[in-house]
This record gives C-alpha cells, structure tokens and sequence, in this order.
C-alpha cells in the first residue's frame, strides 16, 4: 500500500510539473523578468555587488538598484535603496564601496560619489562636486578617488538653448569640455588635475596611483569618434605625455602590472577600419604598440591582466557563444577557459584571480549571477532572480548553417516550439538584427520565445556584416549593404523550408536599426513575405546623410559622400525601389532618435500609403534609438504581433491593456 501511495504521489507530482510548464509566455510575461547585469566581485572573492533592474508598471520604468551577494550563495540582499545608485568599485580592501548616484533631492546637481560599508550601513557622501561627474577610480591605497567631471557651465551658457552645432564641444549637443579631478577620502578635499580643452571619456590608474592613462576627445563631433586619443597624466603635476596620435578609436586603456606598458583595445593602428578589435600592448618608453590577441578571431568584451604580467584573461564571443578566454602576452597563444553553451559573459576577477563574476544566459533562461573558479574550472550560479521561467515553455534554438548564394557559410539560430512535430510546417518570422556589425546570441531574448510559444518558427541569421566571427566576415557587407547580406537572409529562409520547418505561404520579416533598413529592403526585392515590422530604419541614404551616424556608411557600407557616390547612394536605398514593395508593412520609430531619424520612416510610409499598401506608422514621443518606456515598449511588440497576426495567419490579435 504504501509503495501504491508513493508511485501515485510521484505520478501526481510529474503531471502537475507537466502542467505548469504549459503555460505560454507573454510580452507582459517578457517585462517582468528581473534583470542582473555587471557584476562585480570583491578583492579577496567572497562578496559580489551587482546591479538589478526590474520593471515599477506604474512609474512607466525600470528601475536599477544595487543588490549584494556571498559568492557562496547563502547571503543575498539590497545594498542600497535608491534607484539612481550605480557604477560600484569596491575599495582596494574590499572595506567600502563607492558609487554613483543622484539622490539627495537636487537633480541639477548631477551625480555624486557616495561611499558606503561593505558592512551595511547609511551611504555617505563624498562628493560635491558642481554639476556633478561622470567616471571614478579608487588609487591603489585607497586614499583618494581620481574622477572626470564637466567644466562649470558659464554664465554665457545659462539660460542660452541655441545650439552650434558642431563648433567647440558642442558636437550635437550642449556638451561640455571635461577634466580631472581627485578627491582625498579623509578630508574630502578636491583638487583639480588637468584644466584642458578636451573631453575624458574614460580614466585608468597605474598600478602606483601615481598616474592616470586616459582618453580624451579635443572635439566632440558625433562622427568623429576615432579621433579619441590616449594621454597618460601626472596626477601630481597635471603633465600630460600623448601616447597614441592616428585616426583609429581606442578603448579599455588599462596599465600593465609592472607599470611599464599600456594595453587598450583598437581594430586598427592608423585608421577607422572595419576590423573585429583586439588587445593591444603599447610600451610606454618607445611608444612602439604590438597587436596581443590577434589569434584570436571574434569579438572581445572585458579583459584582465594576470598579477605576473604574463597573460591576459578576457570574455570572447565566437559565433553566438560567450565564454572565457586567456592569451599569453608573449606568444599571442590563446586558450578558451569555458565552453558553456550560452553568453557566460564575465565581467569581473579577484585581486588573486581565482575567482570570477559572470552573468550566464541561454535562449531559454534570462541572465543569473555566476562565480567561476577559475583554476578548477568550475561554475556556480548563485542566484535564481527569475523563478517564474521554469513554468513556462522552452523553445527549441538549434545553431544552424547553411551556404549562401556565393557559397559563403552563413550560422544563425532557429527556434521553434518544442513540441513541434515532425514535418510540422509553421508560420515563420526572419528576425534580422541591428549593426550592421551586431550578432544574434545564443543567449535570451524575449520576443523568439513570445512568438515561438504563439506556434512561429523564427530564423534569426548572423549574415556577413555580422561580429563574432572573423574579419573577412565582419567586412562581407562593405559597399554591398543590402547585396550579399541579402542573399544570405534569403538562403536563410530558403534551408529552413527546405527543412520543413518553414510555410513558404506564411512568412513574416522584422527588424530595427540595421534590421529595419535590411527588411526594408528585403520587401522592394521580394514579395515572399505576407508581413513586415520595421524599426527605426533608414530608407533614403542621401537625406540621412547629414540627419544621423554617418561614418559607417560613408567609410565602410556604401563609400564616400552622397555627391562623390551618387549613383550608389541612390541604389542602395530601399526608397528608391519602393515601387516594388506589395508587403503590408508597419513601421515604429522614436521621434529622439538621432542614429537614424524619424523622417526616414515617415517617407516610407508615405510611399507606402500613396501607392495603395497595406501599412501603419507609429511614431513614440521622447524615444531615442533604442526605447526607455516600458509602456511604449509594450505599445511597440502588442502592436506588432497584432500586425504579423493579421497578416501571416489571418488571426486577429486583440491589444489589451496590461492587467
């Protein structure tokens, strides 16, 4: 009897977990997931300090906080309580954490460091700093904070909202020129360092203290982001020696151990290319800069030195996969750590180096905190921040690849729903990402699984443009946007029929940014598609030209200007082929946006609407590039489901307010 009791307990218990996993996921469902991002481990590897973002519906944001957590997993809590609180550095001896914040009531007064006890405790105070600042960097002893701030605004400025566009500082803005500054601990005492006509964009301290490696900007124009420059300054003195002098941007300076070299992360030596960046070593007394990582073929995210000097450890994307990577500084040999199957994406080390922080993320599970040994190996995942996910239904992402029409190997992510039976065709979306030089992970995003639980097949393929993978292919779309990266969404589309997974008579395509532009112009070179979603895109390059970002379409994706290029300017654009397009199409763009204005979508619609398609236009207030309100996002993804609905599988998807 009691072994009968026992079996139907067990049976009772595998129907009850079969049943909430049956429970399909939402756009609202998407929103409410808890977010955990930048982790960042103590000196000695016990604590961690992360910052967490979750939705407040009724304050129409996200709000950001900073969350504590034993590195065991036994102790996990909210540091401090105010949702301004950011950036966190501990202390050289893990005693303290300052941080940036704009609480106090003031919001004109900017953001101030505050400081508070590993401990617990009340936050204090450090700075005072008019109009607040920016970046911040304990010294080595702990004594003192070297920070970057903004000159005081004059009294010419005050009051005055005309903008020069482009002279000075300006760039796009009212910017100012910005210096460094340091603060002593003790007697919060400021002293400013350097009293340039440049911006620091961001600051390095060597391992002495005694100095400050930096980039700086002597203009702030919006395309001209190479012309940032590496300086290295006394902090005593305010004498600045410039390291490096090329058209090519640099970023992520940091000092050797020994003191005696920089390295810092640049695709190119002399110019603005379109390479994948690598780490490289400058020496300090020959100004003689060597390229370290160049073996390693992918993108790079955060890097460490080793203490010995011997090897850098660094997060590296190959393909859609994140993982841990480290490079012998003398020979170049890299060796991946880590193979997880997902975007193990670690973001900071121990002073000792054996331990890790990361985020880990996969298709079918948002981000968790992670601690890694790094001479074992071995990973733990120390928080559960989204419990809910486990009752509802995973999608199946499979990497596939297949040859496009010149025989290049293009990868991309299928999903599809995991009951899906065999020879089962669905209705397909082809997801195409922004860039062109972005890349599809494998790691979560909300909308494949809403519209795979919703019964749709989605391909989301890393065509050439794409990063991740190796130079040649980052460079594949260069004067061709729009060519081969076209053919290899359609070869896409095509092996995913060809699999039987896609229903050639139901199809859909959505993108934003560069995915916007690329569906866009997909639909005046197809017809194959039923529905189109489109977000902030460009679709008349010659008008763009002087409106948004330009340097990647004059340098790379068309070449040269708009009277130099003309004819290409004019052929590859998807406004002069619009005559073509039959597909209904809705648009979405954020009337902020500067990267890729909001008049480019309403000349697309226009055209549209002239000629008799089927199409909608939605314009967001305040938004920029990429949307901030939660409830225009929601507005954004209800609307668009609604549209591919309609027009895919002839349903008809009622927008409903958030319960």
């Amino acid at each position: 009897m009691k072994r009968a009791i026992a079996a139907l307990v067990l049976v009772f218990a595998f129907a009850l977990t079969g049943f909430t996993q049956q429970k399909a996921i939402t756009v609202d469902d998407v929103m409410d997931i808890v977010g955990a991002s930048n982790p960042e481990i103590s000196p000695d590897g016990s604590w961690i300090i992360y910052s967490r973002s979750e939705l407040k519906w009724k304050d129409n944001k996200r709000e950001s906080s900073l969350w504590m957590l034993s590195t065991d997993g036994k102790e996990h809590f909210r540091l401090t309580s105010h949702d301004s609180d950011a950036s966190p550095a501990w202390s050289p001896d893990g005693k303290s954490i300052a941080f940036l914040s704009s609480r106090g009531g003031d919001a004109a007064a900017g953001r101030q460091i505050w400081l508070i006890r590993s401990a617990g405790g009340e936050a204090q105070k450090l700075t005072d700093h008019k109009d607040g600042l920016s970046a911040f960097e304990w010294a080595s002893d702990g004594k003192s904070i070297v920070f970057s701030a903004a000159d005081p605004k004059g009294e010419e400025i005050k009051g005055e909202d005309a903008i020069a566009v482009d002279e000075g500082s300006n760039g796009q803005g009212r910017a100012r020129w910005s210096n460094l500054w340091v603060i002593d601990i003790a007697d919060k005492k400021e002293r400013q360092v350097t009293k340039e006509q440049w911006s620091v964009n961001a600051l390095s301290l060597s391992p002495d203290g005694k100095l400050a490696a930096v980039h700086v900007r002597r203009e702030n124009q919006r395309n001209n982001g190479n012309l940032s420059e590496i300086h290295i300054v006394d902090i005593a003195t305010g004498a600045i020696t410039r390291i490096t002098e090329n058209r090519a941007p640099e970023s992520q300076v940091q000092w050797a151990p020994d003191g005696k070299s920089l390295s810092y992360m640049a695709a190119h030596d002399r110019e603005w290319e379109l390479y994948n960046a690598k780490i490289r070593l400058v020496d300090l007394a020959t100004k003689q800069s060597r390229v370290v990582s160049g073996n390693f073929e992918g993108s790079i995210n955060r890097y460490f030195w080793s203490e010995d000097g011997k090897k850098i450890y660094f997060a590296g994307q190959k393909g859609t996969m994140q993982n841990l990577f480290e490079v012998s500084v003398a020979a170049g040999e890299v060796r991946q750590l880590t193979e997880e199957k997902g975007m193990f994406r670690v973001a900071s080390m121990s002073k000792d180096l054996k331990k890790a922080a990361a985020t880990f993320d996969t298709p079918a599970k948002p981000g968790d905190i992670n601690v890694i040994d790094v001479n074992t190996l071995e990973r733990k995942e120390i928080t559960d921040l989204n419990p809910q996910m486990k009752s509802f239904v995973a999608p199946k992402a499979e990497l596939i690849r297949w040859r496009s029409k010149d025989g290049t190997e293009i990868e991309g992510i299928l999903y599809t729903p995991a009951n899906r039976q065999e020879g089962q065709k669905l209705p397909f979306i082809l997801d195409i990402h922004g860039g062109p030089a972005g890349v599809w992970s494998y790691g979560f995003s909300g909308m494949p699984n809403v519209y795979v639980d919703r019964g749709f097949a989605v391909l989301r393929p890393n065509v050439r443009g794409s990063s991740g993978y190796t130079d040649a292919l980052l460079r594949g779309n260069m004067k061709d946007i729009g060519g081969g990266d076209y053919q290899d969404a359609m070869t896409g589309v095509d092996a995913a029929i060809a699999r039987g997974i896609a229903d050639p008579e139901k199809m859909a395509v959505r993108g934003w940014s560069y995915g916007g532009i690329l569906g866009g112009w997909t639909i005046t070179q197809t017809n194959r598609f039923k529905a189109a979603s489109l977000g902030a895109m460009v679709t008349d390059w010659a008008s763009e030209y002087a409106m948004g970002f330009n340097n990647d379409i004059r340098l790379w994706y068309i070449g040269g200007t708009p009277w130099e290029s003309a004819q290409r300017y004019r052929e590859q654009s998807s406004y002069s082929h619009i005559a073509n397009v039959k597909t209904p199409t809705i648009l979405f763009h954020g009337e902020n946006d500067t990267t890729d204005t909001v008049g480019q979508s309403m000349i697309f619609y226009q055209g549209l609407k002239d000629r008799g398609v089927d199409t909608r236009f939605l314009r967001f207030p305040r938004e920029p590039h990429g949307f901030n309100e939660p409830r225009h996002q929601r507005t954004r993804d209800m609307e668009e489901i609604s549209w591919l609905e309609r027009f895919v599988r002839g349903t008809d998807f009622k927008v409903e307010p958030r319960k």
